[in-house]
């Protein structure tokens, strides 16, 4: 092989790289700090431009006198897990000689094109599950779990239908938000005891972008200033669509079949927060298509959360307690990291799942809108949320801080 085939084989596979890991949901500034450790393994000189809808590769060997731009338009990518974890593993293999580059580009291809290792049916169910622990993480009543599951599963329809019809893409979160909406405000005429606002919530917390605006937060505290801001407001317009969807389903709902008077239910005791976040990491797992090896270390991940965040929140309130719990699951990851070779975003993701208050934000919109609370104990929510979220970013920063994470993603 030529130095210049060899060129075009080195930018083949960094460029297929950036769009692959772009498509699983790498940050920008860690997929950034990544691609420029695998062009100087590869002896490239290289520039990387990473934004939610746009890459920019320019790369260069300066003993060919050899330059390459490449610019490409890409959608938002999800998280996927799994995918991720076996791209590193592929990275590792080339770095130490295993794979050559045209046979690990055809490894890349093969990650790129495997299908969803979970399926739809267990998707399906895990969806709704995830609706169902949120409601029971909120303390309300068994009647708000039972129906925030049945409509989480309705929900996740919109989504399988979405993978189908572009037009269904377009308006997925308004129409899936109208829906739950619609069939909460029928359903308080039988079930006069179900907190319909919560239900509705629980039904779409899988679309409430409380990561997506974690992550724009860190891109944003990392000085990846396009990429942060591009990500925080296409989240906050994700949630102004699910909140539209909500109301106007409401309103629809209340003319339709009118409005229940509210039976006051009993609460659930307090071990079900323990519960709702087993069956919350293992939904999660399943939607993040997490490899079933990697799975016990994401679990783990919720409880290390959760736990670290209710320790803090007795003796630093709510909003500092969100900074231990990062902190705690970041030095975790880490750990996790070094100890078996992967990248520490495998299973910090999940734990911060439990953790981010993306809740919070669509809570406070509703307060903000409509005078009402969602919950009793809300009343001060527009104050916490965003001190929340710059505590998550500040614990993840001060873990990497006191134990380096081993790899860049």
């Amino acid at each position: 092989m030529t130095n210049l085939e060899e060129f075009h084989q080195k930018r083949r596979f960094i460029i297929r790289l950036g769009k692959a890991l772009h498509k699983f949901g790498t940050p920008a500034y860690r997929l950034e700090a990544h691609l420029q450790s695998v062009s100087q393994f590869l002896e490239l000189y290289a520039s990387f431009i990473v934004t939610p809808t746009s890459l920019t590769f320019i790369l260069s060997d300066e003993e060919e006198n050899q330059e390459y731009n490449h610019l490409v338009r890409v959608n938002p990518g999800d998280l996927d897990l799994g995918a991720l974890a076996r791209t590193d593993e592929l990275v590792d293999e080339l770095s130490s000689g295993q794979r050559t580059l045209v046979e690990a580009i055809d490894r890349l291809d093969e990650i790129v094109n495997k299908p969803n290792p979970y399926g739809k049916v267990l998707t399906f169910f895990a969806f709704g599950a995830s609706s169902g622990a949120f409601a029971m993480l909120m303390h309300t009543s068994w009647n708000d779990v039972f129906w925030s599951t049945i409509l989480g599963l309705v929900a996740c329809l919109f989504i399988f239908w979405a993978e189908r019809s572009r037009r269904v893409t377009e308006m997925l979160e308004p129409i899936a938000a109208l829906t739950c909406a619609l069939l909460a405000s029928l359903i308080t005429n039988y079930d006069p005891s179900i907190n319909a606002p919560l239900v509705i919530l629980s039904a779409v917390i899988a679309f409430i972008p409380g990561l997506a605006l974690t992550l724009g937060l860190s891109e944003l505290a990392a000085r990846n200033l396009i990429s942060g801001t591009a990500r925080v407001m296409d989240a906050l317009m994700v949630l102004f669509k699910l909140y539209f969807g909500a109301v106007l389903g409401m309103a629809i709902g209340h003319k339709l079949w009118g409005v229940a008077d509210y039976v006051e239910p009993l609460t659930l005791p307090a071990w079900t927060s323990w519960a709702s976040v087993t069956v919350l990491s293992i939904s999660l797992v399943i939607l993040f298509k997490a490899r079933k090896k990697d799975a016990p270390w994401g679990i783990i991940s919720g409880y290390v959360a959760f736990a670290a965040s209710l320790w803090g929140a007795n003796y630093l309130g709510v909003a500092l307690g969100a900074f231990v719990g990062a902190f705690a699951l970041g030095i975790y990851s880490n750990i996790f990291s070094r100890i078996m070779n992967l990248p520490s975003s495998l299973v910090k993701l999940l734990g911060l799942v439990v953790l981010v208050p993306g809740s919070k934000v669509y809570m406070g919109l509703n307060i903000a809108v409509s005078g009402q609370m969602i919950l009793a104990n809300t009343s001060d929510i527009n104050s916490q949320w965003f001190l929340i979220f710059m505590s998550l970013v500040a614990g993840l920063i001060f873990a990497n801080v006191a134990i380096p994470p081993r790899k860049a993603l």
